[in-house]
């Protein structure tokens, strides 16, 4: 198939349609920007995603009601426009995304998606991002495919056929990066130093991505065969992988292979993962179902949080009634590790944010989302030590967090408590 302008194959596109739009390390962003350049014939153009990253032009206010965000997971690049209500949120499990399109719930007319060259077969690779992307190029009436040499062949449910695209645009641009491990600090060694005494060897991991993840990831080099199934992964691993502590040898699934949905990190981990077997690009339906999840053993899934309160709720994507981030697959992991055999479900934060908020808290934040409930929560971890709520009654689960609380919140949240559940004594 011969290469078009990006203006040519955005033809496809016509006002009112629903598109989606490939996202983390493979946003489009000079697919977008082409777009944005259409507002004289396109009108009410909604986009469908999950993590955007970079700067995405549309979400800017003078493309409204041109172009409008209905998305799957609020990243920094649109959370502005969410707050101002240029843009929209769909709270879901990661692992059900792929039904919103299967379903027609949301059905897609047209895809949008980032890959590598095609090789001499013709089959291209969706790269860093499988998650989404595979059922959104699989039930999209149209698939537009921008063609980097800069994206990695990834091994695993990201090979496509050209025959697959309507159109093929050629452009050489840079991956998005993050560098996570260059703001890990004591607070959250502290915090990795607490969960790796709970991980035993051969144990499975889901860790993300973020500081949290890789202070994790430091604290296991005298750790033994350990394996990674995980929506996610950052460059954190690749020491690891190096110094054979992850080998994914005990894993009753996939062994050998690190599975993953994405990868989102430097220019370092893209090199790695390029045409390297040892790693399975999955879809995410698959990835994060939670009876594939706790078919292997030892299971352990950390998360973050924004706040925790007295009885374990977990709001893990919205600061009160701002949406900061979005369900996405931390209850997917909490439940496969609670059902795995050995697995441990674990939220870890740190006791207060930057600024010196608490963050286990007596109550959520009025139009807080509780995204892991009581009833799942099993460990929650801060830099002062680990809660463990399995089994325990609310007095008992205040108890266990306010130990583990910033010791100059914990006067204030024992006053909560005894007014809440009357006696209480530590």
């Amino acid at each position: 198939m011969p290469y078009v302008t990006a203006e040519e194959a955005l033809q496809t596109i016509q006002s009112g349609e629903r598109v989606f739009i490939h996202g983390s390390a493979c946003t489009p962003l000079y697919m977008l920007k082409k777009m944005g350049e259409q507002t004289s014939r396109l009108r009410d153009v909604e986009l469908v995603s999950i993590s955007l990253y970079g700067d995405v032009e549309l979400d800017k206010p003078k493309y409204h009601p041109h172009f409008n965000f209905n998305s799957l997971f609020v990243s920094g690049s649109i959370r502005q426009a969410v707050k101002e209500g240029r843009a929209d949120y769909v709270p879901v499990f990661l692992s059900e995304i792929p039904d919103l399109f299967k379903r027609k719930i949301l059905p897609l007319d047209v895809a949008i998606v980032q890959v590598s060259e095609p090789d001499r077969h013709g089959y291209c690779s969706l790269g860093t991002s499988v998650d989404i992307a595979r059922s959104a190029v699989n039930t999209a009436k149209h698939v537009i495919a921008q063609v980097n040499p800069q994206v990695p062949r990834t091994h695993g449910d990201g090979m496509m056929h050209i025959d697959s695209f309507h159109a093929m645009v050629f452009h050489d641009e840079p991956l998005q990066e993050v560098r996570y491990g260059d703001h890990v600090g004591e607070t959250e060694m502290k915090i990795g130093r607490f969960i790796a005494e709970l991980i035993d060897d051969r144990s499975t991991l889901q860790l993300g991505i973020g500081t949290i993840p890789d202070a994790v990831l430091r604290c296991l080099d005298n750790h033994k065969d350990l394996g990674i199934h995980t929506e996610m992964f950052s460059d954190g691993i690749i020491d690891l992988v190096e110094k054979d502590v992850i080998t994914n040898r005990y894993k009753t699934i996939h062994p050998n292979k690190t599975v993953t949905s994405f990868a989102l990190g430097t220019r370092r981990l893209y090199d790695y993962v390029d045409d390297n077997p040892a790693f399975a690009f999955l879809d995410v339906d698959y990835v994060n179902e939670a009876f594939i999840i706790r078919r292997n053993a030892k299971v352990i899934a950390v998360n973050s949080a924004v706040e925790v309160d007295l009885t374990g709720q977990v709001c893990a994507d919205s600061i009160g009634t701002y949406q900061y981030s979005g369900v996405g697959g931390q209850m997917d992991f909490m439940r496969g590790a609670a059902l795995s055999d050995g697995g441990k479900p674990i939220i870890a934060l740190s006791s207060r944010t930057a600024k010196g908020v608490p963050r286990i808290v007596p109550l959520l934040k009025p139009g807080a989302g509780v995204v892991t409930t009581r009833a799942h929560a099993h460990y929650v971890i801060t830099e002062y030590g680990v809660a463990f709520l399995f089994g325990k009654n609310l007095r008992q689960r205040a108890k266990a967090l306010i130990e583990i609380a910033h010791p100059d919140d914990r006067e204030m949240l024992e006053k909560a408590s005894v007014e809440r559940f009357k006696e209480f004594t530590l």
